[in-house]
């Protein structure tokens, strides 16, 4: 009897054994699928405490192959990432199709002939008539076609006294004449009696573009690095830090290099103010970068003194814009390019007052974790700033491809 006891106990014993074992497996199991569940601020880790509006949808010290198939998933930086990596492949795109379609100079006067032999120059002669009182009213517009185009094929303008070929007709008929070739005006040699006959104009190369394109480069460079450090930034405190240096570098690069066709192209026939303006800008983005290397520039208090220190990167540029007023006042282009800077300045300047003061989120804590909080505006702000900058480059280029100095 004793003996079937001691065997009943330790069947016992042996199932209650199963049965924790099976219960530690079924917890094991449930703490795998619980370590990359989504936590709430007062869960976090101290190196990711940043924005203690933001209540709840954040990941913490996930796997990086976790972390980069978070990208596809809702978490309370899904936004951050894809408005960045947007505007990356966006600014892609304008890059390759800036460097498509810029024409050469050679290219330009070859084809010019040709486009002038196709026009419709019945068309043509109304509308110079309109904007060209002076210009006398040719009947024959085939002697008008071949005049034209002989004239083009030998640059000699002299034939066609009394007005200025390519100035006039470019603003006159720009659908008809989109030319992005540069004819030295300020250099003509022949100025004969009231005619002011046009004789060879000087041609030179079309102008560099390596300013409009590391503004470009520098514009791609931030948005990817703080596409990258929003997604990976969690992972560890380790390359959280190394992210956060990337990002704040980004940062910097895009505002130095938006200095860069402003500054090159209003000042490119002063070559002293146009390398003291770039070499300053310059200078104080790499000492911005060296700075954000400090342990403590990352720190959550210390917000509002790396907006600052960005924003009297942007503010700098004040002078130049001035300047440029002052040197080109007479110029249309150079109110129109400042129109666009100051629409910027305005757009970038929003985006970091949002930053620092952390609105709307800070109104109603936990409402705005997933999407419409400060930091979305910011970069949602900072795109449609750098698209601003883009299409003031491209008055930039087709300002001096058609005037020079």
């Amino acid at each position: 009897m004793v003996r079937g006891k001691s065997e009943g106990l330790n069947a016992t014993h042996k199932k209650n054994k199963i049965l924790n074992g099976e219960e530690e497996r079924e917890h094991s199991k449930v703490g795998k699928k619980s370590k990359y569940q989504l936590i709430e601020y007062n869960s976090l880790p101290a190196f990711l405490r940043d924005n203690e509006f933001i209540l709840d949808y954040y990941r913490s010290e996930w796997p990086l192959k976790q972390i980069i198939l978070s990208i596809f998933s809702i978490h309370n930086e899904t936004l951050n990432v894809w408005t960045h990596l947007i505007g990356f492949f966006l600014f892609l795109f304008l890059t390759i199709y800036t460097a498509m379609r810029a024409p050469m100079i050679v290219d330009s006067l070859q084809h010019l002939p040709d486009v002038i032999g196709k026009a419709d120059l019945k068309k043509i002669h109304e509308e110079l008539l309109k904007c060209l009182p002076s210009l006398p009213n040719i009947t024959n517009l085939h002697k008008f076609k071949n005049e034209l185009s002989t004239s083009l094929h030998a640059l000699n303008f002299s034939s066609l006294s009394g007005w200025n070929v390519m100035e006039h007709v470019t603003k006159c008929l720009p659908e008809h004449f989109s030319l992005s070739n540069r004819f030295n005006l300020s250099q003509i040699n022949g100025l004969k009696d009231e005619t002011m006959d046009f004789v060879s104009p000087s041609i030179v190369p079309p102008i560099t573009r390596w300013p409009f394109y590391a503004f470009l480069g520098g514009a791609m460079f931030c948005l990817l690095a703080s596409s990258t450090c929003h997604l990976l930034a969690c992972h560890s405190q380790r390359l959280s830090y190394i992210m956060l240096r990337i990002d704040y570098a980004g940062i910097a690069a895009l505002i130095a290099t938006s200095f860069y066709p402003p500054v090159y192209y209003s000042f490119m026939c002063n070559p002293f103010f146009c390398y003291l303006y770039l070499g300053f800008i310059t200078l104080m983005g790499v000492a911005t970068i060296v700075f954000s290397l400090l342990p403590f520039f990352q720190k959550s208090e210390f917000r509002k003194y790396r907006a600052s220190l960005f924003f009297m990167m942007g503010f700098s540029g004040v002078a130049p814009i001035m300047h440029k007023l002052i040197l080109h006042r007479e110029e249309p282009e150079a109110l129109q390019t400042t129109g666009y800077e100051i629409l910027m300045g305005v757009l970038y300047g929003l985006g970091a007052l949002i930053y620092v003061a952390r609105i709307p989120e800070r109104w109603m804590p936990g409402k705005f974790d997933i999407a419409g909080h400060s930091h979305q505006l910011f970069h949602v702000l900072v795109v449609a700033g750098a698209y601003t900058h883009y299409r003031d480059g491209l008055i930039y280029l087709r300002w001096r491809d058609l005037k020079g100095c």
